[in-house]
């Protein structure tokens, strides 16, 4: 998905001459070809991530459109007074580009595990937080990017990613994708949960358990009007995410609800990361199965809490 992301950016810096990218001490071949052929366009700054979001910021009011890219905790632990008071506050068209979203980084432990970010970056007023199912996707996604207006918060897994993205359902930030049609039970997801929804909704449906999917890759601005008609049928909605419980994605869907005072909020199962810092080390895979976001893991949370419903 990162691989993705990056070629994606030098394909737009060739198409328009208002296209920079900035990194935080990357590795050397990183866009060896943009470094190569357009130098000017080109920055790889040191462990200073502060800075470069105030290059970005001087940048942008220079008419640029800038493209960063560092791992997600050192954007929104590291540097969110210059993304809130330079980026946000003036709402200036830069794109962070967040590798290692979730638990992606697990090998190396909680100081490089993000699993807030989503929380911090979608209270910041004028960002918009989007995180996306797979590498396909991402292209997708960074083809819209370029004309965006304001901060961009995008959220990379890792790479190899199983692509579970349909071309055919088209792409549009701000606005969530319907899956599955709405259902008795509605999954909303964010990211690579897509591809987890969507096997804990065929061990459902086996049982006798039918489950609408809707694919909600923009957190901010959620598409809000797709997520009340999904919600409409459901005598369940469940979100999943990789991320805490409180402050992502679920919290976002909950608002949602809860905001809609012509209908009853029905009842919200949010599957995500309890509220602690993760103490283990091991793989972003462990760490799904430790914290119940495998799909079987997920289908028998749902099977569980439909029993439990009067």
């Amino acid at each position: 998905m990162r691989k993705a992301a990056l070629e994606m950016i030098e394909t737009l810096a060739r198409r328009d001459p208002r296209v920079v990218f900035l990194g935080s001490d990357l590795g050397a071949g990183t866009l060896e070809g943009m470094r190569r052929d357009l130098p000017e366009r080109f920055f790889m700054e040191g462990i200073n991530e502060a800075n470069f979001i105030g290059m970005a910021a001087g940048l942008a009011m220079e008419g640029f459109i800038p493209y960063l890219n560092t791992i997600a905790p050192f954007f929104t632990r590291r540097a969110l007074e210059q993304i809130a008071v330079d980026l946000c506050l003036h709402n200036l068209p830069v794109r962070l580009i967040a590798s290692g979203g979730g638990v992606v980084y697990a090998p190396l432990g909680a100081t490089h595990l993000a699993i807030e970010d989503l929380a911090v970056m979608r209270a910041l007023p004028n960002m918009t937080v989007v995180a996306v199912s797979d590498a396909a996707e991402m292209r997708r996604l960074m083809a819209e990017s370029l004309d965006w207006p304001g901060p961009l918060y995008i959220r990379l897994a890792k790479g190899g990613d199983r692509e579970v993205s349909d071309a055919a359902r088209g792409f549009a930030i701000g606005k969530a994708i319907p899956v599955r049609p709405p259902a008795a039970v509605e999954l909303i997801c964010t990211g690579v949960m897509l591809a987890q929804a969507l096997e804990a909704a065929d061990l459902l449906a086996a049982q006798g358990i039918e489950c609408g999917i809707l694919h909600a890759h923009t957190v901010k601005p959620l598409d809000r009007a797709a997520v009340r008609a999904a919600a409409a049928p459901a005598r369940l909605v469940v979100t999943l995410e990789e991320h805490l419980r409180d402050g992502g994605l679920g919290s976002a869907v909950l608002e949602c609800l809860a905001d809609d005072l012509t209908r009853p909020t029905p009842p919200l199962l949010r599957l995500g990361l309890p509220d602690a810092f993760p103490k283990e080390y091991g793989s972003q895979d462990s760490m799904f199965q430790t914290f119940g976001l495998k799909a079987a893991q997920v289908a028998d949370r749902i099977r569980a809490t439909l029993k439990a419903l009067p």
